[in-house]
Order: structure tokens, then C-alpha cells, then sequence
């Protein structure tokens, strides 16, 4: 068995001509972040949460869930053998800008996925005292007062194509985390009431947009590493309390960066 056979999971599949409505009730049941999309039995595409959160967002019409294909938000899936490196998928993600891949069999059948938590995973149990923090934390990190709009929040990631903000108070002391998990959390509640209020009411005058603020949607506790801590067990701090981020401490206490997956992911590609 190769490394990525052992590291990959059978995808959850749906089938093309499914709707937006479908997809919802799959994510949500299964608790995953991400479904393959089949035609005629075959993987064609993918459907992630982030796509979907943010086509509720953006889409003005007046259809319900049950009513939109679900070919208007997929994307297509990159393929890799299953004999390949897992350096090599590393590298392959940060190229081209993706949190997963399908695994293909030596008949280039599609027979798993693989995705940055189970390099994050391998990463936790194999590479421990071989990298700190610091060197692959993002020292830069993007961050909104407490009394923003959701809007703003919302604003925010999509220019900076990020999945979480650190939320400040005026005094500029962090003092939460918002994710975009919890944002999709909070469409998909929307959404499932489609028919009566969204998603034209998020950015009307009284929708949740323009009325909820940053610190009424936001994790109050950031969970944190140091920055000379041992990357491996940093990584696995991440999978124990099921985030894809957290912040970064100096020897001080005063929060430096932040350290995603995605950081970890840079990590697994410069291995030896």
C-alpha cells in the first residue's frame, strides 16, 4: 500500500443533477467540508463548504435551495496517482491554491481523496523536533475591530482570501477568532429558510449583514502555540480541537502571527 492510499479517505459522492439543497444536507449530515460531484458514476468536479457559503452569499436571486443545480458552483477536482509523494501533493496544493486532491488508481480510476488535514495528520505523527512555529508561521495576519459588520468580515476574507480574522478591540488587544466555518454555519442556517429571507435580506438594511457585528459571531478564545514550539505537536494541537488555524505567541504572550494548515502544508513540501 502506498503512503497516500494509507492517508486517504473514500469520497462522499452526489450526483450532478442534484441540487444546492442536496449538497447542504450532505455537508451538514457528515460533517465534512467537501463532496466529489459524479456524472454518469464518474467523479467530474467537487463542491467545497466554501464554495457554497459564498455563492449563498453572493447569489441575489429569488430561487430556494431546491431549486438551484448544483453545476452552477462546482469546481473541477485535480488528480494525482496514488504512487505519488506526499511532498509532491504538498506542493501540488500550494500551486494551485487547493485544499484537496483525488487520488487516482494505476487504471486512472478515482478511488479516494486526500486533503491538507491528512497531511497535517501525517505531518503530527511522523515529523516531530524537526521544524518550529516561527519558521512557517504567517507573521502577517488579518485581523477587524469588534464592531465591524458581518459584511465587512465577509469583505475581508474574500480580499484577502483567508478562512479566519482575529478580532481586536479598540484598544487593539485580540480578543476572538472569527472562521469561516462559522460564517458558513451561520449561511447555512439562513439558507435552509430560504424561501422566506435569504439571501436578499443579508445585505438589505436589516439583514444579518448590516446588523450583526464581529464580536456576535466570533470564537472568544483564540487558540494559540508559541513561536519555538515544536511544529509537529503545534499540528497536532490543530487536529485535536478541529480548527485549521490559531495564533501565534511570543515569549511575551503578545500574539505575532497566526499558523494555518495551509502554513504546515508549506512546512510538508520543503521536507528532505
Amino acid at each position: 500500500m502506498s503512503q497516500l492510499e494509507e492517508l486517504m479517505s473514500i469520497p462522499i459522492t452526489i450526483n450532478k443533477e442534484s441540487t444546492i439543497a442536496d449538497v447542504t444536507n450532505i455537508i451538514l449530515d457528515k460533517k465534512i467540508s467537501r463532496v466529489l460531484v459524479t456524472e454518469n458514476e464518474n467523479v467530474t468536479s467537487i463542491i467545497t463548504e466554501k464554495d457554497l457559503g459564498l455563492f449563498l452569499l453572493n447569489d441575489k436571486s429569488d430561487r430556494t435551495l431546491q431549486q438551484i443545480p448544483l453545476n452552477e458552483l462546482t469546481k473541477p477536482i485535480l488528480t494525482i496517482s496514488k504512487f505519488m509523494e506526499i511532498q509532491k501533493c504538498a506542493i501540488a496544493m500550494l500551486e494551485n491554491g487547493i485544499g484537496s486532491l483525488a487520488i487516482t488508481s494505476k487504471d486512472n480510476d478515482i478511488v479516494g481523496i486526500i486533503t491538507k488535514t491528512d497531511l497535517v495528520r501525517d505531518f503530527a505523527k511522523n515529523h516531530q523536533n524537526e521544524k518550529i512555529v516561527g519558521e512557517y508561521m504567517s507573521a502577517h495576519y488579518s485581523w477587524v475591530y469588534s464592531d465591524a459588520l458581518l459584511s465587512e468580515v465577509i469583505s475581508k476574507m474574500s480580499e484577502d482570501k483567508i478562512s479566519r480574522l482575529i478580532v481586536r478591540n479598540k484598544e487593539e488587544i485580540p480578543i476572538g477568532i472569527i472562521t469561516f466555518r462559522d460564517l458558513f454555519n451561520l449561511v447555512i442556517s439562513m439558507g435552509i429558510q430560504r424561501d422566506k429571507i435569504f439571501p436578499k435580506s443579508f445585505e438589505s438594511e436589516h439583514g444579518l449583514g448590516q446588523t450583526l457585528e464581529a464580536d456576535e459571531v466570533m470564537n472568544n478564545e483564540i487558540i494559540t502555540v508559541n513561536y519555538y514550539d515544536d511544529l509537529a505537536k503545534a499540528s497536532q494541537l490543530l487536529l485535536d480541537n478541529k480548527i485549521k488555524g490559531g495564533g501565534v505567541l511570543s515569549d511575551k504572550g503578545d500574539l505575532i502571527g497566526v499558523l494555518s494548515k495551509t502554513d504546515i502544508v508549506k512546512a510538508i513540501a520543503t521536507l528532505n
